[in-house]
């Protein structure tokens, strides 16, 4: 004799399969492209601490000045107020002053990608990363250490495209095999034709600048004003702490503000070597020099869209090398974070590693300091993924490890929702009895393909299958995965027109000698 209970389950699951032949098989849509910061935010000094910080920042701009070297910088400084000593180029910039530049700094930057549905905005509250930047090497289990070359920036702008969750492109690694006067062409070249994400572009003098952008008009059919009225490109300033603005830092504050293009401005302070040995001397002296840069762009151009930035850790004291994802790197996001949210600016972090190579150690120094980046509230999250040995070397496995982290972090911005759907009395808790499963309720069944996260390095199988396939660890499929990205590439469609644009204006520069970098 059937019984009531099973009556009811037979009559269920027949209903549960008829739905589940019928139905097409749906895809996981998620978007990584516009994120906001699903996670409280810590402090990690007092808000009278953090007022006293400024407070000092401001007397050190005032009574010890900042040490500037470009000509033309001190001249806008002084037009707008500073009191300017030739001789020893220091600048002594009022408060007053730097009132004036926060109240036309805008708070809230659009910044156009080349797609629409890649642009994004920076403001307290958004949440954007980069891969890791700036590197002379680049690394791999296949080819081992090695100067980074042409080959390596194309293909880690490639991975840098495939994956969403890098919604700016970074300067990755140097391509020391191109001439440093046309590699500015081969970089923008390739972040025109390889993607169309935000680009970046090098500060190493106004003739560099200036082709960058006439490339980037050109590829995206901008008129000169168009160009200027919207964010269309971004680069970063570091200043040479203590207290210097060198020349092509200080220059390319000046032309990114003129043609209202993005600076992130980022003092690079190690704790006990160019800055205090403690969280709040580094930092504060940090602060002081984006406040100097700060006010440099909106005398030249007020309402250039500048984004606060800060790349504070400490040194290893037994060596003086860098280190990262330490406690005090932690906590001088955090204090950055406060002093960010004190002037109402877009800000931006940093995670990375020290370690040599892709290990447990490199895991967990990047992923602590990419906690402190967002438990501060950063807006742009820079070194995320890849960056090894404080910045010497990118490294591709490490990257596709790294990517994995940011997408699950990219899942929570989504956050979770609590409705009648969601909680299943009818669809899911009714259905099952005493002891059962929730495998085939109706609720699963129409969620099972895009109910949770899929990872693509991470492997979820057990002991004996994970031996029989091979005992691969993270790190060796980590090499298969960026190998299948770069041999599965197809880069964005681009108007034919505007490339053969694009190419004769780099060889009619190219033949003119180009640009070499200036100093």
């Amino acid at each position: 004799m059937t019984t009531n209970s099973q009556t009811r389950g037979e009559i269920r699951g027949r209903r549960r399969r008829g739905r589940a032949e019928a139905a097409p098989t749906p895809s996981r849509d998620v978007n990584y492209r516009q994120l906001k910061n699903p996670f409280p935010l810590m402090e990690v000094f007092p808000s009278d601490q953090i007022a006293d910080m400024h407070e000092t920042a401001l007397r050190m701009l005032e009574e010890l000045g900042m040490k500037v070297l470009l000509p033309e910088a001190r001249r806008i400084y002084a037009h707008g107020g500073a009191r300017v000593d030739e001789d020893s180029e220091m600048v002594y910039i009022g408060r007053d002053m730097v009132e004036a530049a926060l109240a036309t700094a805008p708070k809230s930057i659009l910044c156009y990608a080349g797609a629409r549905h890649r642009d994004f905005t920076l403001e307290l509250g958004s949440l954007v990363f980069q891969p890791g930047a700036g590197a002379p090497n680049a690394t791999d289990l296949v080819r081992g250490r090695r100067p980074a070359s042409g080959q390596d920036y194309l293909e880690f702008l490639k991975l840098t495209h495939h994956f969403d969750v890098f919604q700016m492109i970074s300067p990755q690694v140097e391509p020391q095999d191109v001439p440093t006067n046309v590699r500015h062409y081969f970089t923008t070249q390739a972040q025109i034709e390889l993607t169309d994400k935000f680009p970046f572009f090098f500060s190493r003098g106004t003739p560099q600048v200036m082709d960058c952008f006439e490339m980037l008009s050109i590829a995206r059919g901008l008129s000169d004003d168009e160009f200027r009225s919207t964010a269309h490109s971004y680069t970063i300033i570091n200043t040479n702490s203590p207290r210097t603005l060198d020349i092509p830092m200080a220059q390319g504050l000046i032309d990114f503000a003129r043609y209202g293009q993005v600076s992130i401005v980022t003092p690079f302070t190690l704790m006990g070597a160019m800055a205090p040995i403690t969280v709040a001397g580094a930092i504060t002296l940090s602060h002081a020099e984006v406040l100097a840069a700060l006010v440099l762009t909106q005398m030249t151009n007020p309402g250039a869209p500048v984004c606060y930035g800060t790349f504070t850790s400490n040194v290893d004291m037994k060596s003086g090398a860098p280190a990262f994802g330490t406690p005090s790197h932690f906590q001088a996001s955090l204090a950055a974070g406060q002093l960010a949210r004190h002037l109402g600016l877009p800000w931006r972090s940093a995670a990375g590693s020290a370690s040599n190579l892709n290990d447990v150690q490199a895991a967990n120094e990047n992923q602590f300091g990419l906690w402190g980046c967002l438990m501060a509230g950063a807006t742009v999250v820079i070194h995320s993924a890849g960056w090894l040995e404080g910045g010497l070397s990118v490294s591709f496995e490490k990257m596709i490890c790294d990517a994995e982290v940011l997408n699950m972090v990219a899942e929570l911005c989504a956050g979770a929702q609590a409705g009648e759907a969601e909680i299943g009395y009818d669809t899911a808790l009714r259905e099952v009895d005493p002891s059962g499963h929730f495998f085939a309720t109706s609720q699963t069944m129409e969620r099972y393909n895009t109910a949770f996260y899929e990872p693509h390095v991470h492997d979820y199988a057990n002991f004996g299958t994970w031996t029989e396939r091979g005992s691969v660890d993270a790190n060796h499929r980590a090499t298969g995965i960026w190998q299948n990205i770069l041999n599965t590439f197809e880069p964005p469609k681009q108007n034919p027109d505007r490339v053969g644009a694009l190419q004769d204006f780099i060889a009619r520069r190219t033949e003119e000698g180009g640009a070499p970098p200036e100093s």
